[in-house]
């Protein structure tokens, strides 16, 4: 009798973390990513300070400021004062506010694509879905920052007066990007997005740690450089939390299209 096993015996099923692999493709994604990221950024300068009143973002503003009030909140301008003897800090966090959040933001989605493609879907659509309802924030609610309010608030542009290694800010650059693209803050709900994403990948205590305080660490950014107000990272939390709900229902979907096994385009 021979012991091999039946010719019409089926394979094993493919683990779903080399299913979800099978299914993406980097190059897709890098294309997908760029192009979307490309139209964000058309979107977001063209519909930006050069087609907005300063007066409207200006009211806006000084809404956002009486909310604050009321809650005792409006104490911006005093913890940007408390440190605005030490130079070198504050460079430190002009360079932390124009890079970080790119940087934390593209290592957490490669990482997660080449460790977890099994939750990938999920978290791609919700970064996405973020992203696009903060371009949706910026252009119905136009909101002038606290560095560009006027010099009786007692702000400071830091980016301006103390520099930094480049300046996104200012020149020519500030004449087609969209200074009052504040509310909700993109910084502070990428930086919860890079937690959420990174923290269940880690497994050293001090870099859990650190992954957690990321969030608290960009909050401190946005205040201390005059780039946001308080309010606007609680629209941040807003956003990310609608994304979310979003991009985790997208991948659901399309998982229930295809399951683990089928072919599938590269859309979830």
């Amino acid at each position: 009798m021979s012991d091999a096993a039946p010719a019409d015996t089926e394979p094993e099923p493919e683990p779903p973390a080399l299913a979800g692999r099978s299914r993406l493709r980097w190059w897709k994604e890098v294309l997908y990513i760029a192009a979307f990221y490309g139209v964000y950024s058309v979107i977001r300068n063209t519909q930006g300070s050069a087609t907005v009143s300063a007066a409207h973002a200006f009211g806006h503003a000084r809404a956002v400021i009486r909310v604050e009030r009321v809650f005792g909140l409006f104490v911006e301008e005093r913890v940007q004062d408390g440190f605005l003897g030490w130079r070198w800090f504050i460079q430190f966090w002009n360079l932390y506010y124009g890079t970080f959040h790119f940087v934390v933001t593209i290592v957490a989605l490669v990482w997660l694509f080449r460790r977890f493609p099994e939750r990938y879907p999920r978290w791609r659509n919700t970064l996405a879905a973020t992203t696009a309802l903060a371009l949706i924030g910026f252009a119905v609610y136009p909101l002038m920052p606290p560095r560009l309010l006027p010099s009786s608030y007692g702000f400071v542009d830091t980016l301006k007066d103390f520099g930094s290694l480049w300046s996104f800010e200012s020149g020519p650059v500030a004449k087609v990007s969209n200074q009052y693209a504040a509310m909700p803050s993109l910084h502070f709900a990428w930086s919860t997005w890079s937690t959420l994403v990174l923290y269940p990948m880690l497994s050293h205590r001090w870099s859990r740690i650190l992954v957690a305080l990321y969030p608290a660490a960009t909050l401190f950014a946005i205040v201390v450089t005059a780039n946001h107000y308080w309010l606007d990272a609680a629209g941040g939390a807003l956003v990310l939390g609608v994304g979310a709900a979003a991009g985790f229902a997208m991948a659901a979907a399309t998982a229930a299209r295809h399951p683990v096994g089928e072919a599938v385009p590269n859309r979830a």
